[in-house]
């Protein structure tokens, strides 16, 4: 399960990645560990959410658009996505949306 992502003061970016996955692990579980690792040491990188059960979805938070494209664009997470369409899944929907307001509760305060 993974951490609820300590945000800055918005407006920053929110990369949706829904998907549904094809059988078998295949190596996915250390390539999308890796992705993370590897996100998390771009300029820009706020953090990540993920969740699976029938779908899976991630969001990884960043503070600008400038930084998701750069992302996009990073040598290892291009041969990923390749192996993803290729792999990993039967479908998927990625979506980009800024974030003007958010809010939250937590008891562990």
């Amino acid at each position: 399960m993974s951490e609820v992502v300590k945000t800055p003061e918005p407006p920053y970016y929110a990369v949706i990645f829904t998907s549904h996955r094809t059988e078998g692990d295949k190596g996915y579980g250390e390539i999308a560990e890796r992705m993370v690792k590897l996100a998390s040491q771009q300029p820009g990188f706020l953090g990540v959410e993920s969740a699976r059960e029938s779908v899976g979805i991630t969001v990884s938070y960043w503070s600008d658009l400038e930084s998701i494209k750069l992302w996009k664009q990073n040598t290892e997470h291009v041969m990923a996505q390749k192996q993803g369409r290729e792999i990993w899944y039967r479908e998927f929907k990625t979506r980009i949306c800024k974030v003007e307001s958010d809010y939250g509760f937590s008891k562990n305060k």
